[in-house]
Parts: C-alpha cells; sequence; structure tokens
C-alpha cells in the first residue's frame, strides 16, 4: 500500500493531462499531485526503516492497485489473465518479504555519506548522471514522443539515485526524533538537495510520460525498470548481498522474476477487448485471425 497515492496520482495525471504543463491550471492533477505526495510519504518512512532491496519491489501492489482503478476509472478491462498478474504479483513480493536482509545498522548520516562516496557508487552515479543527460538532450527531442522508454528511462535512472538519498535523509530525521541530531551534517543538505531536484526531474518527465502514453503500458514499465535501478543501486551502495548466502539470494531473485512475470501478464492482457474468446485464442496462439 506504499505507494497506493502514487498510482491514484498517475491515474489522475493521465485525465486531466493534455499536453505541455496546461496541466497546472487542472484542480484534479493538484488533487493528483497532492495523493502523490502522500504516497511519497508513506515511503519516506519505510525507506527509513527496511532495505530498499525490500522496499522498491513491493511496489508491486501499487501495480495492483494501478490495475483496479484503472478498470473503473479509465475503463480498461481487467480480465482473468490480469488477475492473474496480481496474484503473481502478491506471490513474489512475499517471497522477497520473507528473504529480505536485515537493515544496516548506521548511528550517523556521515555514515551513510561514507557508503555513497565509495568508489563503486561514484561511478554508478556518473553512468546515470551521463545517461540522464544524453536521453535528455539527444533521444526526447528526437524519440520522445514515440518511444515510451526514452521518458521511462530518465525516470527510473534518477529514480534509483533519488532513493538512495530519500534513504539517507530519512535515517537522519530518524536518528534525530531519536536525539542526535543529524542537520549539523553538511552532508544532510546535501542529501536533501539530490532527492529535491531528482523529484522535480521524475516528475516532469513521468508527467509526459503519463501524458503521451497509455497508463497500462507506462506503470508495470516503470514498476520493472525503477525496481531494477534501484535493487542495483542498493546492492552497490548499501551492500545489502553481503550478509546473504547463495540461496537467499536466489530465492530473492525468483520472487523479482515471478513480480516481472505478474506485471508482464498485467501488460500483455490490457487491450483484451469485449469478446474474450477472440482475445483468448489471439493471446494462446498468435498465428490465429478471427474472420
Amino acid at each position: 500500500m506504499l505507494q497506493t497515492g502514487q498510482h491514484c496520482a498517475m491515474l489522475l495525471l493521465l485525465l486531466f493531462g493534455s499536453g505541455g504543463y496546461s496541466y497546472l491550471r487542472e484542480p484534479m492533477w493538484w488533487i493528483g499531485m497532492i495523493t502523490m505526495i502522500m504516497g511519497e510519504v508513506a515511503n519516506f518512512a519505510a525507506y527509513a526503516f527496511a532495505p530498499a532491496i525490500l522496499v522498491t519491489p513491493l511496489g508491486a501492489l501499487s501495480i495492483i492497485v494501478s490495475a483496479v482503478l484503472a478498470h473503473f476509472m479509465l475503463n480498461e478491462r481487467l480480465h482473468i489473465f490480469g488477475v492473474l498478474g496480481c496474484i503473481l504479483c502478491v506471490v513474489g513480493s512475499t517471497n522477497i518479504v520473507l528473504h529480505a536482509p536485515k537493515e544496516r545498522d548506521i548511528e550517523s548520516v556521515k555514515q551513510v555519506w561514507h557508503l555513497a562516496t565509495e568508489p563503486g557508487f561514484i561511478i554508478y552515479s556518473c553512468v546515470v548522471l551521463v545517461s540522464v543527460l544524453v536521453l535528455i538532450f539527444y533521444f526526447v527531442p528526437q524519440y520522445g514522443k514515440s518511444h515510451m522508454l526514452v521518458y521511462i528511462g530518465i525516470c527510473s535512472l534518477m529514480g534509483s539515485v533519488t532513493v538512495m538519498s530519500v534513504k539517507a535523509l530519512g535515517i537522519a530525521l530518524k536518528l534525530t526524533f531519536s536525539g542526535a541530531n543529524q542537520f549539523a551534517y553538511l552532508e544532510t543538505w546535501c542529501f536533501t538537495a539530490i532527492v529535491i531536484v531528482c523529484c522535480l526531474m521524475q516528475i516532469n518527465y513521468l508527467n509526459k510520460a503519463l501524458d503521451t502514453f497509455n497508463t497500462a503500458v507506462v506503470s508495470p514499465v516503470y514498476y520493472v525498470m525503477f525496481t531494477t535501478f534501484t535493487i542495483i543501486a542498493s546492492i552497490i551502495m548499501f551492500k545489502d548481498w553481503d550478509t546473504q548466502n547463495a540461496s537467499q539470494i536466489a530465492t530473492e531473485l525468483c520472487g523479482f522474476v515471478t513480480i516481472l512475470s505478474g506485471t508482464f501478464l498485467l501488460h500483455k492482457t490490457k487491450d483484451m477487448g469485449n469478446s474474450p474468446s477472440i482475445e483468448l485464442a489471439n493471446l494462446t496462439n498468435p498465428n490465429h485471425e478471427s474472420a
């Protein structure tokens, strides 16, 4: 339920976006934005108390909520295969929860800064920055309106860095509330600035994606890419798998693959129309042609 608010907002953004920045004049867009902020606050709290490799895949639960809301709000029918996809998402999420690594004990935001400035994560951050700049200045003008992965790629890459910074900021707040003020450190404010900049970029390009493409496509693809990049970033920065054996890691990966299978099934059946028998034949036999 952590990301339910975000997907309510995504539906409202799609309903009331009309290109450019005209959506800023729509009251319903602001309702969606407020709902999204509420979802992000819930995510923020979760990242402060649990590893990102656990919290992020649970966004699959929001895929289910998005599919159900789209069924009622956008008349995008949820068929039996969509229901099966939802079940796969739940099974995969449960698998990850049962085998997730324990949260690292951190006593100061400076420890997080040290992890963020190690060579591995510095290289990852540079790759993300270069990739985002190339997407924005080269691919967006040419392919942004025709290729969904351009906008979603920007959101996903920036999102992985955002999550790491959100986790650092969440830890700082948690420690501050417990009596150890972390806002006296420059590192805390650096993480805060990164969160603000990255979130603004994500909101901008996510809205462009929702305004241009079908939400039933954007939602699962964005989830898959965002989750994948976030898990990679978390493994590099927080070394989540260092305390786990091969069996636990393999089980988590199986859970993640199960979630991906569920999201793929939801995407595959999104356009099933009012003739279930014909659509079922097309799904099971790609060469089948109706008269």
